[in-house]
């Protein structure tokens, strides 16, 4: 299996390292460029490639980086949590095709923020690895896996598990891969997408809108992730105060009032 591998997050590092456990050595690496990157250091120490094999930040879309893919005869691109767009003109090089890890159900939840939207408007949710294509999100699926969002979900806790599922899931897929006739189930045209703005339009609260409980607990549910400023707010006397909440089961242990 020859491939490249394009990625960034823990998640990325995960994948890379099965895959190398497994005899498969990527013959490049695609990182983020310094404005992105979070792992793309250890990503380049695991690859063991030398420098002239490693293309950061957009440089796989450029000419040098382009033929450089091409020269390397890939059976795929393996993109794991890769923030770029890949253009047509780089889905085409591989001779099967780019593939992507997402963090949905698909065809549910296409685009950012896929485990607030799961648990505001309540759809499937999972894990996704699919070929690419020129439209977001909606190229044939390999292989899928739900993850059921749970009644105390916040987006934050509910995109922990759904990294857990991706790392197993991911692993279960590269025999499949390995055959170079990987299963593809094209999606059906329903389904949910949302841009990255979307998630703002949630954010502001109305201290004097009539809401039901049930709608308010799941939206500041789906705006508690691990960045403050995606919660929900209020704004008094012109300064905004953000709200996250903390969701704890019932215990065996828990005292019981009343």
């Amino acid at each position: 299996m020859r491939y490249a591998f394009a990625g960034d997050r823990a998640i990325a590092v995960t994948a890379l390292m099965e895959l190398k456990k497994r005899g498969y050595a990527p013959l490049a690496l695609l990182v983020s460029g310094p404005d992105k990157a979070s792992h793309a250091g250890e990503l380049t120490k695991l690859s063991g490639l030398d420098p002239d094999h490693v293309l950061e930040g957009t440089a796989f879309k450029e000419e040098k980086g382009r033929n450089l893919l091409k020269s390397l005869n890939l059976d795929y691109i393996i993109g794991i949590h890769f923030p770029y767009v890949v253009p047509a003109e780089v889905l085409g090089i591989p001779r099967i095709g780019v593939l992507n890890l997402h963090p949905a159900f698909l065809p549910y939840n296409r685009g950012w923020h896929t485990p607030s939207w799961a648990i505001v408007e309540g759809t499937p949710y999972g894990a996704t690895l699919h070929f690419m294509t020129e439209a977001l999100d909606e190229g044939d699926v390999v292989l899928q896996r739900e993850c059921p969002p749970l009644p105390g979900d916040t987006a934050h806790s509910l995109y922990q598990r759904v990294l857990a599922l991706e790392g197993a899931m991911f692993a279960e897929a590269i025999p499949l891969l390995a055959t170079l006739n990987p299963p593809r189930q094209p999606q059906n045209s329903a389904g949910t997408a949302h841009a990255r703005r979307d998630l703002g339009l949630l954010q502001p609260l109305d201290p004097e809108e009539n809401v039901r409980t049930g709608d308010l607990l799941k939206r500041l549910r789906a705006l508690t992730t691990n960045k403050t400023e995606e919660a929900a707010y209020l704004i008094e006397d012109g300064r905004k105060y953000f709200i996250q909440v903390t969701m704890t089961p019932e215990t065996e242990n828990t005292p019981h009032v009343g």
